[in-house]
């Protein structure tokens, strides 16, 4: 899904105020957190409530070993300047259903209403039909998650369909509206915020320690 070029630790996107990188060890606290609030998991399909820090290392070895098979690309949002401090992820995976490359975002409660989860989601999206192959991306959301709905739309998704979709966390079938997103329509979008690639030095880090889809 995804070429050499995201497969390795060092790769990140740069954005005008964001840097995506890989998850690492240390973003674990961070991410029990901020996903683990029940205002965050209960729009998504895969973030418990509680979330245990078992279930963040997990889910932060699952993310690296998927990056670097390039089976998908989850990526930390940071701040551009301190990308030690994670304030959500966003990525693109094979939806469990399809098979079909899937969006997926989520972002703290502190950082809701910014603009971050458009302007990540834009970053991925663009390195999604740049750096590969892949033709078309889906997304989900829930019904009463409208903010969800307007960062897809302002990335370029068109509306499909509403339909139940299983929310294995929630435990049960719930009310989603679908998206999709073609290459030929991510091409007409071309005038989004130049979005570059950066590569880390490899050198050793010191690391200190409601705008979600359902893919997350």
């Amino acid at each position: 899904m995804f070429p050499d070029l995201t497969r390795d630790d060092v790769f990140r996107l740069e954005t005008r105020g964001l840097w995506l990188r890989w998850a690492r060890l240390a973003d674990a606290q961070a991410i029990v957190r901020l996903a683990g609030e029940k205002a965050v998991a209960e729009m998504t399909a895969r973030i418990p409530h509680p979330y245990h820090p078992d279930d963040a290392e997990r889910f932060i070895f699952q993310s690296r070993r998927s990056n670097a098979d390039g089976h998908g690309l989850q990526l930390a949002i940071t701040p551009k300047g301190r990308p030690n401090c994670l304030i959500g992820m966003v990525g693109i995976g094979p939806d469990p259903d399809t098979g079909k490359p899937s969006l997926g975002y989520w972002l703290g409660t502190p950082y809701w209403g910014k603009g971050y989860a458009t302007e990540a989601a834009r970053a991925l999206i663009d390195a999604f039909f740049a750096y590969g192959e892949g033709d078309e991306l889906t997304a989900s959301a829930r019904v009463i998650n409208p903010a969800s709905r307007r960062v897809l739309e302002k990335c370029g998704f068109a509306y499909q369909g509403a339909g139940l979709v299983e929310l294995p966390a929630r435990g049960g079938l719930y009310p989603a509206d679908h998206f999709r997103l073609d290459r030929r329509a991510w091409e007409s979008l071309k005038s989004w915020s130049h979005t570059g690639l950066v590569r880390e030095p490899v050198c050793v880090e010191v690391e200190v320690d409601r705008e979600m889809s359902l893919a997350s």
